[in-house]
């Protein structure tokens, strides 16, 4: 079963990250907009149980993702399944409205935009991702995918990358939940 582990780190100083990218030869993408729309499970609690379902359009690219609970507290180590259901708009809406017949509600939006970089460290594909999230600001999300045995050894690499990056504090908060945070926040 595979696993996403996962770090993320907010930035201050993001043309500081992408020198450093660059210097270590990670190789850029174009950038592009995600949209993910969060999605409540009609009979139990995702944020108690620390899942997550969501819609992901990426241009006219459309995923659906069901993200495990987290399995390491160091990290967001959890089991990720992604499947792609389409390749225009229509196809995410439909899939929305499927969802909402079955009982699930629609949480929240998150917009981004992101530049991933792919990038070898340790003789591991990690992929980079600077993210400018609307309504938090720009990030940096460090991520493999692992196997059950593998999954502390690929977590202990992001952190050396991390460290070597001079990136501290991780976020193990969701950007879902930041921004309901935030929400919650700002109806006081």
């Amino acid at each position: 079963m595979p696993y996403e582990v996962e770090l993320k780190f907010p930035l201050d100083d993001v043309a500081r990250i992408r020198r450093q990218l660059d210097d270590l030869g990670a190789e850029a993408g174009d950038e592009v907009e995600q949209v993910d729309r969060y999605y409540a499970h009609p009979s139990r609690d995702f944020a108690q149980t620390d899942e997550a379902l969501r819609i992901r359009r990426t241009g006219d690219v459309n995923r659906v993702t069901y993200k495990g609970p987290i399995v390491d507290k160091r990290s967001k180590t959890r089991r990720e399944i992604e499947l792609r259901i389409g390749e225009n708009p229509e196809d995410g809406e439909q899939f929305a409205e499927l969802l909402e017949a079955l009982g699930f509600r629609p949480v929240r939006e998150v917009r981004k935009r992101r530049v991933a970089h792919d990038f070898m460290w340790e003789k591991r594909k990690l992929e980079l991702a600077l993210d400018e999230v609307d309504g938090l600001g720009s990030f940096l999300e460090i991520e493999t995918i692992a196997k059950e045995p593998d999954r502390e050894p690929a977590r202990d690499a992001i952190l050396r990358l991390a460290k070597k990056l001079g990136l501290e504090n991780s976020e193990l908060r969701s950007y879902l939940t930041l921004l309901l945070e935030q929400d919650v926040r700002r109806c006081r």
